[in-house]
């Protein structure tokens, strides 16, 4: 039994190094896994199905294949691409998840409960980018969004990003990290001693403790043009493999 897990691959036109690693990783040693786990930001903007499905067709039908093959995927939405829909859900085969959300993940005496997140709600301390995420969580707002025309919806995400990444270069870097107090609370909300999420950018395996117990919160590795990386859970535990 094996289950992987990858989050922030950012998939854009002006990266093709990104996508090549994805399609060689699907087609290639996804097929070993059991489940693959798609944490958040698989895609740098999706504004929606009716765009994304013919842009990121490649993608799409990559993913398809490893689920056709025997792997389960499931997907959770990021900050990127908080957009996606039931149209890319059929066509990838794969199931969306809230987040969090609460897993059992195998071992080799029985299963382990987790918490699988993006991680952008661990966040707490940038206080802007909460903001973001109570409108893009909001079916309401999302559905005024996609109502939108295409061309509109294209023009507000290059909008969206530039400022992003303005924004970003005049915050405190601790700021876009988790809140240490955050992630306790959310892995005693749901009984867990284990997370999983993206979204920082700083991979790590960190030891904490949650109510006076051993735990653990696993980050995943954002993607470059040059090299990816997948979490892997087999029968040994957990260990991280270099793609490139």
């Amino acid at each position: 039994m094996s289950v992987h897990f990858i989050a922030d691959l950012h998939l854009q036109r002006e990266r093709p190094g990104i996508a090549a690693i994805l399609h060689r990783y699907l087609a290639g040693p996804a097929r070993e896994a059991d489940a693959l786990y798609i944490l958040g930001d698989l895609f740098e903007v999706w504004v929606g199905d009716d765009g994304g499905l013919a842009e990121f067709a490649d993608t799409i039908d990559a993913i398809a294949a490893l689920a056709e093959h025997g792997t389960a995927v499931y997907f959770m939405r990021g900050n990127r691409d908080f957009a996606v829909g039931p149209d890319f859900a059929a066509a990838c085969r794969l199931t969306i998840l809230d987040d969090p959300a609460v897993v059992e993940l195998p071992t080799a005496t029985g299963t382990r409960r987790a918490l699988v997140s993006h991680g952008d709600l661990l966040c707490t301390d940038d206080h802007a980018h909460q903001r973001f995420r109570s409108r893009y969580n909001d079916p309401r707002w999302r559905a005024r969004m996609l109502r939108l025309p295409l061309w509109l919806r294209r023009l507000i995400a290059r909008y969206a990003r530039a400022r992003s990444r303005a924004g970003n270069r005049r915050k405190a870097a601790g700021i876009m990290d988790v809140n240490d107090e955050a992630v306790r609370l959310l892995m005693h909300r749901y009984d867990v001693p284990l997370l999983i999420h993206g979204h920082t950018h700083r991979p790590a395996d960190h030891e904490i403790e949650v109510d006076g117990a051993p735990a653990h919160r696993l980050v995943l590795a954002d993607w470059h043009e040059d090299r990816g990386e997948v979490l892997i859970l087999d029968d040994s535990g957990f260990r991280r493999e270099t793609l490139t």
